[in-house]
């Protein structure tokens, strides 16, 4: 059974249709961002503070090409994942890697009052327009994309996944 992958910019859902998907699948959820701190041994605040960005991102290479060696769960990674197009290979050799699209107002909404986002230090509206602005022609290079801007709940969004999910692993 292939695996489910959801790539996206932060706050585009992959955590919340994650925990759907795996409750309606019973494929196990894996969140790369908290594998990543489980083995680092500190949050991903601490790593990009302390080791910087390039490091996480080799710590976030790693876990890419482990999850992708295996199959049969929900993958929930993080926003970035998309900035080495080597992982969105190999997760597309033993899964369907969808894409959530968002647009910034969306993204503002739902994490306004999150403060674990190290990349959204000081004016975060800015800095969410600069960064889906950057990432945006990797996130459209995606083949299944699915946009949850403005949806008032997962559950569709979730069924449109498995629907894809099921067309494409017969």
């Amino acid at each position: 059974m292939k695996n489910i992958v959801l790539v996206g910019f932060m706050g585009s859902g992959k955590t919340t249709l994650g925990k759907l998907l795996s409750e309606q699948t019973g494929m196990p959820l894996v969140d790369m961002d908290t594998q990543i701190e489980e083995r680092a041994g500190k949050s991903i605040n601490d790593i990009f503070a302390q080791d910087g960005e390039a490091h996480f991102r080799a710590l976030e290479r790693e876990m890419a090409q482990e999850l992708a060696s295996k199959d049969g769960q929900i993958i929930s990674t993080g926003g970035g994942i998309v900035l080495n197009p080597d992982n969105i290979a190999d997760f597309e050799k033993t899964g369907l890697v969808v894409c959530l699209l968002v647009d910034a107002d969306t993204v503002l909404d739902r994490i306004r009052h999150d403060s674990s986002r190290p990349l959204l230090a000081d004016d975060k509206e800015a800095k969410i327009i600069e960064l889906l602005q950057s990432r945006k022609h990797l996130y459209e290079s995606i083949t299944h994309k699915v946009n949850t801007s403005g949806r008032p709940s997962p559950e569709p969004t979730a069924q449109e996944i498995i629907d894809l999910y099921e067309s494409n692993n017969p």
